[in-house]
């Protein structure tokens, strides 16, 4: 059955879009997609086929929603008594098969809110008042509670769950299959069952545009704020002292400090310590990079 077109949008006449939803110029909506009264789709939103969107919705402009994907239906949370939360997708983003992102709470932010040019891959959930920031990609079957913040340019690998209220700081890295508790640092990595701080996000520092000095100096700050074993005995607040008198002019160990300082209802990750495997900590970070280690 040919879809129908106009100068504005081309809605397929198998789907259902209601009259009261606000369509920008050159959207694209495939056949039994269902789109609600309260819904804002922006200019080039693209809806593959069987995608409902629902709510207080807005899609920004050049999202792509694969088909049986959820947007803005209501929360799974059993104090959720209908009250008129939202759901935003930043422009440039990618939701592929599967995935489900549920609006807000009223006892939370009222909005749920997923970045510009993010790919979140099949399966995955984004839950209610969660917070994810631009450039970040969340791997297939990854799910995650309410309130989860992850910072831009963030990685969350495949099937890894995430606690409600974890934050996920600016460029971390969360591995397979990983059960992640507690806060994870900015630039940090993670793996294990029960998520573990193995080092840094080497590859997506590189990525971010810090050269070899950087990262040797991040590589120092981070011994010193996780030094393997606590041997030397001095508590975190010490450590950070220490780290901000000797590395804190360096932007990205700023972030990480402050993360680490601000409020949190779930804590920090802890470092994987002595069980450390020897290849997440290079013995110079430049050499990560098959660079030559700088000068002192």
């Amino acid at each position: 059955m040919p879809a129908h077109t106009s100068v504005e949008a081309e809605i397929h006449p198998a789907a259902i879009v209601s009259p009261q939803a606000r369509l920008g110029r050159g959207v694209k909506i495939g056949p039994w997609c269902l789109v609600g009264p309260e819904v804002v789709l922006q200019d080039n939103v693209r809806l593959h086929a069987s995608v409902v969107v629902e709510g207080r919705t807005r899609l920004e402009e050049g999202v792509e929603v694969y088909p049986f994907s959820t947007i803005g239906l209501p929360p799974q949370d059993l104090k959720y008594a209908g009250e008129p939360t939202e759901c935003v997708i930043g422009a440039g983003t990618v939701l592929r098969e599967g995935v489900t992102v549920h609006r807000g709470t009223a006892q939370g932010h009222g909005l749920t809110r997923v970045g510009r040019d993010c790919l979140i891959m099949a399966n995955a959930h984004v839950a209610h008042d969660c917070t994810v920031g631009d450039g970040v990609i969340i791997v297939n079957n990854v799910v995650m509670g309410g309130h989860v913040t992850i910072g831009p340019m963030a990685r969350i690998m495949g099937a890894a769950a995430v606690h409600q209220f974890v934050r996920i700081g600016t460029g971390a890295v969360v591995g397979g299959v990983c059960g992640v508790e507690r806060d994870v640092i900015p630039y940090g990595s993670v793996l294990g069952n029960r998520a573990r701080l193995v080092g840094l996000n080497w590859v997506g520092l590189k990525r971010s545009g810090a050269d070899g000095r950087e990262v040797q100096d991040m590589r120092r700050a981070f011994r010193l704020l996780y030094p393997r074993g606590a041997e030397d005995g001095q508590v975190l607040g010490e450590r950070l002292r220490l780290v901000r008198k000797r590395y804190g002019h360096l932007h990205r160990v700023a972030e990480m400090l402050a993360f680490m300082e601000a409020p949190s209802r779930r804590g920090l990750t802890p470092s994987a310590g002595r069980d450390l495997p020897d290849h997440v900590f290079p013995v110079d970070a430049a050499n990560a990079f098959g660079e030559e280690p700088p000068a002192s």
